[in-house]
């Protein structure tokens, strides 16, 4: 790979529609990226739903595949060397923090709740005030709630003035949701396992490149050539223009 030049994208938002299934056109899109660069996928959440949305192919169209920022990682089909947030935190404060994250979730008054407020992942800790079991139209109505009302914005302060000495850093992505990691496990956690591969450039590219986002940090890396996309199509623009598809 020495002397070629590496496209990582996000998914959500980047690739697909949040939480939707790739489409036919994005999927003979990075087909034909891969004959101007090698291309791989860096998302926050765990391989299984980076799977579903890529419609069970993401290791064999992509020849790199980083989920949970990198945390679990794939060159093609065979798994890098990854870490694990519990042996970070070490079970008695992952139980701390996990009370406490419930104990304030149950005390907010928004106008819905439903299931799953705290999913353990490998590498994070990903916290819906919400629950992760909403329907779409429920993720769209917090969505709007909590541009207006900065609901996970105000619950990631009361966390980091709660725990300031556990070395961890929140990132609030997608709709419904933030994700809580150790300090440098965001996405440029990812940036171990290509960055001596002798790549002459690493092009990112994600929608939530604005600080606080979950792209900020590997879009304003300075080991990565960031761009800010709106959407999937507009995803697919910007690569054409920049490598002549």
């Amino acid at each position: 790979m020495e002397g070629k030049v590496l496209c990582l994208f996000d998914v959500d938002g980047t690739l697909t529609a949040p939480r939707q299934v790739i489409q036919a056109d994005m999927k003979e899109f990075l087909q034909k990226l891969r004959t101007k660069a090698v291309v791989g996928l860096v998302g926050g959440s765990d391989l299984v739903k980076i799977e579903e949305q890529m419609d069970n192919g993401a290791r064999q169209a992509c020849d790199f595949v980083f989920a949970e920022n990198g945390l679990t990682a794939f060159q093609g089909t065979t798994e890098l060397k990854g870490d694990s947030v519990l042996e970070f935190l070490g079970e008695a404060r992952l139980k701390q923090f996990i009370n406490f994250t419930l104990h304030y979730i149950a005390d907010l008054d928004i106008p819905q709740k439903r299931g799953t407020f705290i999913e353990f992942r490998k590498g994070m800790l990903n916290v819906s005030p919400i629950g992760r079991n909403c329907s779409r139209d429920e993720r769209n109505a917090f969505e709007q709630f909590d541009h207006e009302h900065h609901i996970r914005a105000t619950m990631v302060k009361v966390l980091q003035a709660r725990f300031p000495d556990f070395g961890l850093k929140y990132s609030i992505g997608g709709q419904i949701s933030f994700d809580v990691f150790p300090l440098g496990w965001d996405k440029t956690y990812c940036l171990k396992h290509v960055r001596d591969r002798g790549f002459k450039e690493i092009h990112f590219f994600g929608d939530k490149t604005f600080e606080g986002g979950n792209d900020f940090e590997i879009f304003s890396s300075p080991e990565t050539i960031g761009h800010t996309v709106t959407s999937p199509a507009d995803t697919m623009k910007q690569v054409a223009a920049l490598f002549g598809l």
